[in-house]
Parts: structure tokens; sequence; C-alpha cells
């Protein structure tokens, strides 16, 4: 059976999650997918439990057994009467909008934070999670290749380390190819100073997108040069690294930061096997972990 842990201070920080999964999924979710459904359980409770099943790092099985032992997370969570069979958090976490529901909630969050802070900025990047345990040394060794990955691609508050958006997909690819819907997001929770992002990002549409459109100062590390060390494009253009330098290019490392903390809590391999509910999993580690935070 999964364990709980039992330390005070971490049961406090598990029932946090668990309460504000319940708080914040409330204006996007009905109480019941169907009107022909048993009505056992609402939808907030089956998404909370998933997002505990991402925190506490266990299967659809091992939540519902932590459940079962823990009072304080069924209040939490309102499960006093009986508790979900784990295939059905199993197909709740195989809907297709799960990941635009884990979106949304990320979102308002960000539109909390940003309207606490007089001078926001941001930074955005993206990194991988690996769709096996196996390490890339057992891997090399076998004579394999890590052929793809979940991509997590996010913007970040830098200073409270909260993402303001997130968006999933298959790596490898370039970075461009999630920028345009990372910035529609960004741009939707709110107003920032700047934006900070290194060479992957490198295009003149991005700065323009963000200077023109969003009203944020774009500091992007360009990504080569013509022969002559000139760079085509008005805004690629100025990003030298002196300019960068002195606009503060360092706190682009807040993403870093960031993912550094998402995969040393919350794991770095994901456990699931179908593709839509690893991209499901990936959603719902990067919300628990921005819960926690």
């Amino acid at each position: 059976m999964s364990k709980i842990p039992t330390e005070a201070p971490q049961g406090e920080v598990i029932q946090q999650v668990a309460e504000m999964a319940m708080t914040l999924s409330r204006p996007h979710l009905a109480d019941y997918g169907s009107s022909r459904s048993r009505h056992d359980f609402t939808q907030r409770q089956l998404l909370s439990c998933l997002v505990l099943k991402a925190y506490l790092k266990t299967t659809y099985r091992g939540v519902v057994e932590i459940l079962a032992v823990s009072q304080e997370l069924r209040q939490c969570l309102g499960l006093t009467q009986k508790l979900p069979h784990y295939t059905a958090l199993q197909k709740f976490s195989a809907r297709s909008q799960v990941v635009a529901i884990v979106q949304a909630i990320i979102a308002r969050v960000a539109g909390f934070a940003l309207q606490q802070s007089p001078a926001p900025a941001v930074a955005m990047d993206s990194t991988g999670l690996a769709t096996t345990t196996a390490s890339a040394y057992f891997q090399s060794r076998r004579g394999d290749r890590c052929r793809r990955w979940v991509k997590i691609s996010t913007v970040v508050i830098c200073g409270s380390l909260l993402p303001v958006a997130l968006v999933l997909d298959w790596g490898p690819n370039n970075d461009r190819v999630q920028a345009g819907e990372l910035l529609r997001q960004a741009q939707a929770a709110g107003p920032v100073q700047q934006l900070y992002a290194d060479a992957g990002y490198d295009a003149e549409w991005i700065h323009v997108q963000c200077r023109e459109q969003w009203g944020a100062e774009s500091l992007i590390k360009p990504n080569g040069q013509r022969a002559d060390g000139t760079r085509n494009g008005k805004w690629r253009a100025a990003m030298s690294a002196e300019h960068l330098k002195a606009r503060g290019y360092g706190r682009r490392w807040a993403v870093e930061s960031f993912f550094s903390g998402l995969k040393r809590t919350m794991g770095a391999a994901l456990s699931s096997r179908r593709p839509d509910q690893m991209l499901a999993e990936a959603a719902f580690r990067v919300l628990a972990y921005t819960l926690r935070r």
C-alpha cells in the first residue's frame, strides 16, 4: 500500500494543494460531466485527486489508497461517503479538455500574482519530461536513443517563479513552434514589463508580438548573425550582449530555476504509457508544483 508522508509540515502542504485544487477549479468545471451520470463524485473532486496523484508521485491505485487512510485529505476533497475507483480517475485523466482546464487554472493563479507585482518581468523557455524511467545511460548501453519526450513550454514570473502560461507538445522541435500560443496565453494573463528568452526564441515576429501587441520589452539572445556582424530585423539588431546585460538579462535564469524545482519535486520521468495520458500527467505535475509554491 502507498504511504502518505507523516511529517506534519509536509502533511499540511499536501492538504493545501488539495484545497487549492478544489477552490481554483470551481469556475472551470461543472459539478458533473453528464446529467445521466451517477453523481457520486464531482469533476472538481476527480481533478483534485489527479493533482494529488501527481504531487505524491503515485499511481491511480496509490492515490485512492492514500485517501483511504487519510481522513484529513478526504475532508479536504469532500469525500466523506465513498472513494472513486481508480479506473474513474484514469478515465477522467484521458479526457481531451483536461489540459485546457489546467491551463485555465494556471492562468488564474498567474493573474493574481501579476496584480501583486508592481513591475513584473517574465522568462520563457522549455524543458522535457522523459517517457520512460530508464536512464539515458541504460538506453545508450542498449543501443537505443531518446527519440521523443513530452515538451513543457512555459512563461514564468521572475521572483515568484509562478507559471503564467503552459503549452505541452512532443519534442524534439524548435522552441518557436510553441512561442505563439505561449505569448497568447501570457498576454491574456496580464501586462508585464519585460520578457526574457534564450536564443531558441530568436525571431523578429516574437519581438513584434511582445512589444507591439503585449507592450512588453522583449530581451532575447540572438542566434547567429550575418558575415558582416549585423542582424536583420529592427529588434533583433538591437539585441547586443551589452544591451542584454544592461537590461538585466540574467533574470532569464528564473525559468531554469522553475524547471529545476519542478523536476526535483515532481520527477523528471512520466509514469503513464498512453500518449494522451502522458500529456495530462505532465500538465498535472506543473499544476501540482504551482499550487505547492
